[in-house]
């Protein structure tokens, strides 16, 4: 059993805890034994690992419709179970959490803390410093040292009402933990707010992993300090022996792990045995930092920064990021929550203080960063959005606070006081930022919202939304198939669709230019770079067809925004996207993310274009450099088909597409049954009247395609008669199996007699009729099918197959400033 000692010293008031281990008191004999498992250190600390995880993962679910990040779960997950709250009960915190368990927790806390600070060096770019603008240099530089400063001026007066306290120590850990602004919490609030990849976004993310990156230099340096009172030869021999070990890392251990990782053969996996050794590293790194005097995870950060970017960190992120950053990183949260005891802020004037401090040293990150906006002549409300955004706090800030409460640098108060105004600062940007920067959205008018309306002499506008690289060689198959000539150039937005989680890892993505040259640092990335390097190569090898890829970083249920909003922006005139099916190995089709579906629906539901959904089957070349293929249109009516026709008849002018166009048309018995039953019924009558009108345009278009295409030998047109859904099915089953590509239309608010029956065991109703039974297994299809929906007008979706579907109101998306490439002189669109 542990037993507890209380030393006093009645001159300084301090009173200190001694508890006594037993050592052989680890794992428990059992219950059956008479043993009560909570007096046992392995299965205590397991009930205390699983409440954390569970209190904090509940509150992550109860702030999630507010959208708050993560670290503020984490860090109330920690204030509740501590002596704030839960802990009020002498019972709960002497059984769950005892004095004799703290060193237990705190030991396997600081692990996750080493591994984690070792995966957010992996993660970041060290060459971000040079390769910056000079505007987020600025702008991190202004948002640390202007609250530095105010910070630092009014610690004075709180350092006096403090006890046992160093002051110059104590201004510069209050100073430092008032600048710092953390990069995975201000990501997720700028993917949360749409605004990851819009200039605002842009420079916050840079800025702030700059920011990152001088404060672990400056923490590094205020431990040194920390540990000495005075500025001793001792101090000195601190900041030399970090700086020797910062050098022996980066000109001794680096090229010694990148000729270690060059002796793998290329395609292959890092062996476990570097794996292991890498981990070791981790540990000895952290070892070493704490000998010499600075904080264990200043040397896991230096050690991960040395690794090289490629398959060695994408293997480290994938094996250690979810279990370190998911069950261990949230126990140093809980830690710093189980020390944060509110009620001992029990005076007034330190509490009126320590606010007046925090709230000037957040006005002098914001006035600091508006002042350099101002500078570069960005709007003042993006100058203060942009400084709300950069007082973000996290991680940092607590590994700060932490320290110094280890180092009795903070008092209680000061501590308490500090882990609550670092969860009010961040808690409150998301909704201030929100009232604060409502940039409109000033987009032309245009008309050629479809495919239809777009002539063939004029530019050819297409954003193509994509989630894995899987689909990607049919997709560019399908454009390069959709003739572009120097007429009628076609440009294409690239638009890779990531889904927002809580891992920092993801976010990078956007911030890492791919102009570097370096590997991609996580498999989000890499398969980023995959569809960008496809594309990039079509552009050189096809003429006339300008690429711009692009990243969207944001949850599922909001990710039909992004693309709609992009589409406005961008004024095309077909979206495309993938079908939520890919083809397995016996050319069935299997879901592979059931979010996806529910994505294809929203963006039928709200886009402002027509959209194409891809049944991928398979369209590559048949030759060497050289493209043919054989596709087929089932024309029945409306302006879906009208669509579809319209894309197949800017495909047929491709000199290696074959077309073949089928009509189908209702034979007699189905127009005598249409006329009974429309009898004398007004809304019958209103009904039949506009499919009358529908007839004309369609008969118009028709006579339009068959008269300009009519001495085309690459194209058949073929009427068939039938009366009923079964003859229809039987004529798509007679079209030979020459054909690799159907275009079919999406058939929206129509209920052709044609069709009759085939949607009564429909899987997918947001293909329609037709575009369904292609996508059968039942079918037996082997050609991939593109389903088209026309545009219009607003809301021209059907709201029936899309029952949680929000109502959109969209933000501006501006997401070229991702890539940096110039935009190709495109012909303007009314």
């Amino acid at each position: 059993m542990a037993e507890e000692i209380i030393i006093a010293n009645a001159e300084d008031k301090i009173y200190d805890s001694i508890v006594c281990y037993a050592p052989t008191m680890i794992t428990t004999s059992g219950i059956w034994q008479g043993d009560n498992p909570l007096d046992y250190s392995l299965p205590l600390f397991i009930v205390q690992l699983t409440l954390v995880v569970v209190i904090t993962r509940l509150l992550v679910f109860i702030l999630k419709p507010i959208r708050q990040p993560r670290v503020i779960a984490e860090i109330l997950g920690g204030v509740i179970l501590g002596p704030s709250v839960l802990g009020r009960s002498s019972t709960f915190a002497n059984t769950i959490f005892p004095q004799r368990s703290v060193m237990v927790l705190e030991t396997m806390a600081n692990i996750g803390l080493l591994y984690f600070l070792f995966l957010i060096g992996v993660e970041m770019d060290i060459a971000v410093l040079r390769r910056n603008s000079k505007k987020s240099l600025l702008i991190a530089m202004a948002g640390m040292i202007l609250p530095c400063i105010i910070g630092s001026s009014f610690s004075v007066l709180l350092h006096d009402k403090s006890q046992n306290t160093k002051e110059g120590t104590f201004i510069l850990f209050l100073g430092l933990a008032l600048s710092v602004t953390s990069f995975p919490v201000l990501a997720r609030i700028l993917a949360e707010l749409k605004l990851i990849n819009s200039e605002i976004g842009r420079i916050a993310m840079s800025a702030s992993l700059i920011n990152d990156m001088l404060a672990w230099i400056v923490l590094a340096f205020a431990i040194a300090f920390t540990e000495n009172k005075d500025m001793s030869l001792a101090t000195l021999w601190v900041i030399l022996s970090s700086i020797a070990f910062i050098c022996v890392c980066f000109f001794v251990i680096r090229p010694l792990i990148e000729r270690r990782i060059s002796q793998t053969p290329e395609g292959e996996s890092i062996s476990e045995f570097n794996i292991c050794l890498i981990l070791t590293g981790v540990m000895i790194s952290g070892f070493i930092t704490d000998v010499i005097g600075t904080h264990s995870v200043f040397g896991a950060f230096v050690f991960g920064l040395i690794i090289p970017s490629g398959p060695l960190g994408l293997t480290l992120i994938e094996r250690l990021e979810d279990f370190v950053s998911g069950l261990l990183l949230p126990l140093f949260f809980a830690i710093s929550g189980l020390k944060t005891e509110i009620s001992a802020i029990d005076s007034a004037a330190t509490w009126g203080v320590l606010c007046v401090v925090i709230i000037l040293a957040c006005a002098g990150k914001v006035i600091g960063v508006v002042i350099v906006t101002l500078y570069y002549k960005m709007p003042f409300h993006e100058g203060l959005s942009l400084g709300l955004l950069m007082n973000a706090k996290g991680l940092v800030e607590i590994i700060v606070l932490n320290v110094g409460k280890d180092q009795k640098v903070l008092d209680e108060k000061s501590f308490a006081i500090m882990v609550i105004v670092a969860i009010g600062m961040t808690a409150v940007i998301t909704p201030i930022v929100t009232i604060v920067y409502k940039p409109s959205r000033n987009f032309t008018p245009y008309k050629r919202r479809t495919v239809q309306k777009t002539k063939l002499d004029r530019e050819f506008r297409v954003l193509v939304s994509i989630h894995t690289p899987k689909a990607v060689p049919t997709i560019i198959s399908l454009l390069e198939a959709s003739c572009p000539t120097k007429k009628s150039p076609i440009c294409i937005y690239v638009l890779h669709l990531v889904e927002l989680t809580g891992r920092a890892s993801g976010m990078l993505i956007v911030h890492n230019m791919r102009k570097t040259g370096r590997p991609a640092m996580n498999r989000t990335q890499a398969q980023s770079d995959h569809i960008i390097n496809a594309f990039e190569n079509f552009e050189k090898s096809a003429g006339c067809v300008y690429v711009q890829p692009l990243t969207a970083i944001s949850p599922y249920s909001t990710m039909h925004e992004d693309i709609c909003v992009l589409a406005e922006e961008k004024r095309v005139a077909l979206i495309i996207i993938p079908f939520h099916k890919q083809q397995t190995v016996d050319g069935g089709l299997e879901t592979t993310n059931s979010s996806f579906r529910t994505i294809n629906q929203n963006v039928l539901a709200n886009a402002p274009c027509s959209v194409g959904i891809l049944v991928d089957r398979g369209l590559t070349r048949s030759t060497m450099n050289q493209i043919s293929h054989h596709v087929a249109v089932l024309f029945f009516g409306g302006p879906d088909d009208r669509e579809a026709l319209a894309y197949a008849w800017r495909m047929s002018e491709h000199a290696n597409i074959n077309l073949t166009v089928m009509r189908f048309l209702p034979g007699d018995t189905t127009i005598e049954a249409s006329k009974s039953n429309s009898g004398n019924d007004y809304s019958v009558l209103t009904v039949e009247t506009e499919r009358d009108r529908e007839k004309q345009l369609d008969e118009e278009y028709v006579t339009e395609f068959r008269t300009k295409t009519g001495n085309d030998g690459s194209i058949v047109y073929i009427e068939r008669i039938v009366n009923h859904g079964e003859e229809t099915v039987g004529a798509i089953r007679s079209i030979d199996n020459s054909h690799d590509l159907f275009i079919v239309g999406r058939g929206q608010g129509t209920s052709s007699p044609l069709t009759a029956g085939l949607t009564d065991w429909s899987e997918c109703p947001e293909l329609g009729a037709i575009g369904d039974l292609l996508a059968s297994s039942d079918f037996a299809m082997k050609a991939s099918a593109l389903v088209v929906q026309q545009y219009v007008g607003m809301g021209s979706g059907d709201p029936l197959i899309t029952p949680d579907s929000p109502t959109v109101h969209y933000e501006p998306f501006n997401l070229d400033h991702s890539t940096h490439r110039q935009q190709p002189d495109f012909h303007s669109q009314q």
